[in-house]
């Protein structure tokens, strides 16, 4: 009697190093099916910029499994269920999530199945070491990085070395479901093409973007990647992010090169993700509530008008500016950048973090709840092994020190590209002939500061010592 397996693909859109996928495999005739799950929380819903990648992510999933992608579109509590009775289906295979909504409904999954006498496995294909696994010698959970990293990580087993993709898959034979247009992931207005030329979405993408990194960026990663004009850095986390990659697939090709301070730089940021996982799976509430809760008094500005013109890079800030475009023009921003622009943000402007990572889930292709939640936490200096609140990152000496020809800045602010390099970063304090030889026009071509440094630095620094615990 032939056994038949549901597949449930969710952020692990690959063939390659899947562990449900051979586990589906061995045990019998596959049934590969994506649920877009629309059932749970509004905010838990994918961005604007993740559903645009979502979609070509899966049509490049199904070419990959010639077709085979069954495809719907609600609530898997019902959905799976109604397959297994339709299909007779006997076992159900998925890689875990770490979401606290997607581990509640997988628990639910997981009952609803047993009763029906249906074995449900779960597997981890996403992660380097699952947060259960990684404890303080006390059992509980670390809420340093370092000693996380350093003690727990590397001192436990050392992540699984990846497996190749199926050689043969035997389908079971299905009627179709639903269409990857179905799903309704494209906005109306294509806003969306113009990002697509700087990625090649889907598990090839990604493979071809890590072997170019391996290759001519790694070997000047730990100083390089602060140079956002510099080809040294992998621009792998959105493939990380929807599974087109493995953790251990990047993990073990770094680790393969001769052991050097920008190879472990590199892993010890695999391992910042893990962290990030940690922390959500301890601290469900990570995306909403400050987990240093002295920050639930802090007086925060609610002057929307600043929020506006930080989210379209109209602040007069060029180093701000640039970034914010960048995340517009590309779907990404680089990590260094992220920093200032996110000190920027909640450190001159006084402005909720909670607004910044709202806006990054909907604009980043990379848009992941626990590494965006403990991203914007740790700027803002309310979450685990945060910068200190009174470290605020100047943008002017930011761009000076990190942009000091200029080449990030007029990419996307091309309408000061003819300042010179003295001005680039400050235009404001440029001399009038100087504005009018490049054509600028603060006010007009270009915007004035929305604040001035030195006093919103001041202000915030009084905002913080206002803080009780």
């Amino acid at each position: 009697m032939t056994v038949k397996v549901i597949l449930w693909f969710r952020n692990d859109l690959r063939l390659s190093d899947n562990p449900a996928l051979v586990n589906a495999v061995q045990t019998g005739d596959v049934l590969p099916i994506y649920i877009y799950d629309n059932a749970h929380p509004h905010d838990a819903q994918p961005g604007a910029a993740s559903r645009v990648w979502l979609h070509y992510s899966l049509e490049k999933l199904n070419e990959s499994l010639d077709g085979h992608l069954a495809l719907f579109k609600g609530d898997p509590l019902e959905i799976i269920p109604n397959i297994v009775e339709q299909y007779g289906v006997s076992h159900v295979n998925w890689n875990r999530q770490y979401e606290p909504w997607a581990m509640r409904r997988d628990t639910i999954v997981k009952k609803r199945l047993k009763k029906l006498g249906v074995h449900a496995e779960s597997h981890n294909g996403s992660l380097l070491w699952e947060p259960q696994t990684i404890n303080k010698a006390d059992g509980t959970p670390y809420r340093v990085f370092t000693p996380f990293y350093r003690k727990g990580c590397l001192n436990a087993m050392e992540p699984r070395i990846p497996t190749a993709a199926p050689t043969s898959i035997k389908y079971l034979k299905h009627q179709q479901r639903g269409t990857i247009e179905s799903l309704g992931l494209l906005p109306r207005t294509p806003w969306h093409e113009p990002l697509l030329d700087h990625w090649e979405i889907g598990e090839r993408g990604a493979h071809k973007r890590l072997r170019s990194f391996i290759k001519n960026g790694i070997d000047r990663y730990k100083e390089g990647r602060n140079y956002p004009s510099k080809p040294y850095v992998s621009y792998i986390s959105p493939h990380l992010h929807f599974g087109e990659l493995s953790p251990n697939q990047a993990w073990h090709q770094a680790r393969s090169l001769p052991a050097d301070a920008n190879v472990d730089h590199f892993c010890s940021e695999l391992g910042w993700r893990e962290f990030s996982y940690n922390l959500l799976f301890h601290n469900p509430d990570l995306p909403t509530q400050n987990l240093q809760k002295k920050f639930d008094n802090f007086p925060w500005s609610t002057d929307l008008d600043l929020l506006k013109a930080w989210q379209q890079g109209l602040t007069g800030v060029p180093f701000v500016d640039a970034g914010m475009r960048q995340l517009w023009a590309t779907g990404t921003m680089h990590n260094r950048v992220r920093m200032v622009v996110g000190s920027f943000l909640v450190k001159n402007l006084l402005l909720d973090w909670r607004h910044g990572e709202r806006w990054f889930w909907d604009c980043l292709f990379d848009a992941d709840l626990a590494n965006n939640s403990a991203g914007w936490q740790w700027v803002a200096g309310c979450g685990a092994d945060a910068a200190p609140y009174f470290r605020i990152f100047n943008p002017v000496t930011q761009g000076q020190k990190f942009d000091g020809a200029g080449e990030f800045i007029r990419q996307y602010i091309p309408e000061i590209s003819d300042l010179p390099d003295k001005y680039l970063c400050n235009p404001w304090e440029a001399p009038e002939e100087v504005l009018e030889a490049a054509n600028v026009k603060l006010g007009k071509t270009y915007p004035k500061p929305v604040i001035d440094l030195s006093s919103s630095r001041s202000m915030a620094l009084e905002a913080f010592a206002s803080t009780k615990e």
